[in-house]
């Protein structure tokens, strides 16, 4: 079959415009993920793919090859690309040769519960997609049971947090709401809620135990939680600054916690 080399291509306008602007991926509910983990990862996690594109010269793996068989097997359609195509499309320096156009799963607080979901962690307004994706990882790896994205946030289907996240944003359930919302949602579910403030009273390594279900309730890079989020937090924990800094990169001090959380071992983990 001969490799498609038009950049004017319908589904290779949209890939662009898909890596490329918030507002196509919001249009459309679909996003980008590159390379064979990734694109592997979203197969193997069932989620709903609606193409793959790939350049045959730049695959040279078994794995890529059954990918794209099975696929095409399923009713997948699977766009054959040059290698010179590819590399314009692709976000890397060094083009992965595979990727899945893939769909946005719509979900809500309301389809979220204690008994599914014992262990999340919500973002008030984060502004960094690499701090989302990065987050979404620590949350697989330790576990826990999906990540709530609260206000005005970044966008994680930017290709930043997608690579970020190592294809995990495909294995946890991703819900965008508002403060507000969230709060009557958690209050009415019984979480406990555990935030985070330089000012806090208790260092986090004092917490003997952790309650379940539980909620890590993180505040904006810039600001932390004000006043009024703290408020709706059963405990606020603080985490010492020893240095000149005076705090951690969102994503850190996220993984730090959610550590904290596991070394607890009052969660049974979430299997796939």
């Amino acid at each position: 079959m001969e490799s498609l080399s038009s950049r004017n291509n319908p589904k290779i306008k949209q890939i662009r415009a898909l890596l490329q602007q918030r507002k196509a991926r919001r249009a459309t509910g679909l996003f980008v993920m590159e390379g064979i983990r990734h694109v592997g990862e979203a197969a193997q996690a069932g989620a709903r793919i609606e193409y793959l594109c790939y350049a045959p010269e730049l695959l040279t793996s078994e794995f890529a090859a059954r990918l794209i068989a099975e696929q095409t097997e399923r009713g997948v359609p699977c766009l054959s690309v040059t290698a010179d195509l590819f590399a314009d499309l692709a976000e890397k320096d060094n083009p992965p040769g595979i990727l899945a156009v893939v769909h946005q799963p719509e979900l809500h607080l309301d389809q979220l519960n204690p008994r599914q979901h014992p262990w999340l962690v919500a973002l008030v307004a984060p502004q960094d997609p690499g701090n989302i994706g990065t987050i979404l990882r620590t949350v697989d790896a330790v576990g826990a049971s999906g990540l709530l994205l609260l206000d005005h946030s970044a966008d994680p289907y930017h290709p930043s947090a997608i690579r970020a996240s190592m294809g995990t944003i495909v294995w946890h359930p991703l819900v965008s709401a508002t403060f507000g919302e969230f709060a009557t949602w958690a209050a009415r579910e019984g979480y406990t809620i555990y935030g985070t403030s330089a000012h806090a009273a208790s260092d986090y390594r004092q917490v003997e135990h952790y309650r379940t279900p539980r909620i890590l309730l993180m505040g904006s890079e810039r600001q932390g939680l004000t006043a009024e989020q703290s408020a709706i937090c059963h405990a606020l924990l603080s985490l010492p600054m020893k240095g000149h800094a005076t705090s951690l990169n969102l994503a850190v001090a996220t993984g730090v916690i959610l550590y904290s959380m596991l070394q607890d071992g009052n969660v049974k983990t979430i299997d796939h």
